[in-house]
């Protein structure tokens, strides 16, 4: 009997289920961290909303649409990378979080709860990681979506297993159905970023902020 709930319990623990839930919930404890370090003012949370609302109109014009969930857009990821590029990671974790919940309920494709997790939250968050390449906006956009590719091929290994035609592994249709859109977006999203006049923008930004600190201050 005891030999019996042991050999339950070690099952349960190695499941992959088991792992990629206790690996989720950590990875969102550190992000939640992290944002807690983050100094919010109306202007920020301005560019928060903005940017949110850019990636979700973006993510609407849709060049494909894979048949179970995944999709190349006109650059929705974007409006995200430029929070991160601007404001550092920690903000790019949450602009990213934040879209993943509006995407859940833009493009629902729901199998199980932490499918859920590694395929919405944590992959637009991943795209935070662009932020620790500032002024390298090429690079942080490839490494950005990089990481939000890693979470969907988990969620494919994981959740998506029996989707893959008989005789191919896993690994290998997880790692091809999601290379072959977001591959595609990645190109998309870096022709318009090389577009973009970002250090334009940044600058504008930075301007504004002078700007209304002083007017602060004067007004004081």
């Amino acid at each position: 009997m005891k030999g019996n709930f042991v050999d339950n319990i070690s099952t349960i623990v190695a499941s992959p289920t088991t792992l990629l839930t206790l690996g989720g919930v950590i990875l969102l404890v550190v992000a939640l961290l992290r944002m807690k370090k983050v100094t919010f003012n109306a202007r920020m949370m301005a560019h928060i909303g903005l940017a949110l609302a850019l990636a979700a109109i973006l993510h609407a014009f849709k060049l494909y649409h894979m048949p179970q969930g995944g999709s190349v857009t006109l650059g929705s990821m974007i409006p995200i990378l430029l929070m991160a590029f601007f404001y550092g990671p920690a903000f790019g974790y949450l602009t990213g979080f934040l879209y993943g919940l509006i995407n859940l309920i833009q493009d629902p494709y729901i199998l199980h709860p932490i499918q859920v997790l590694f395929d919405y939250p944590l992959p637009f968050m991943a795209l935070g990681l662009a932020g620790y390449f500032k002024d390298r906006y090429l690079v942080g956009t490839v490494v950005g979506i990089v990481g939000r590719f890693i979470f969907h091929y988990i969620s494919g290994i994981v959740f998506f297993a029996s989707y893959a035609p008989p005789g191919v592994s896993p690994y290998l249709y997880s790692f091809l159905f999601n290379a072959s859109y977001l591959s595609m977006e990645c190109i998309v999203c870096v022709v318009i970023m090389r577009m973009l006049p970002i250090k334009r923008i940044e600058m504008t930004i930075r301007q504004q902020v002078i700007v209304s600190d002083n007017f602060k201050d004067n007004k004081v």
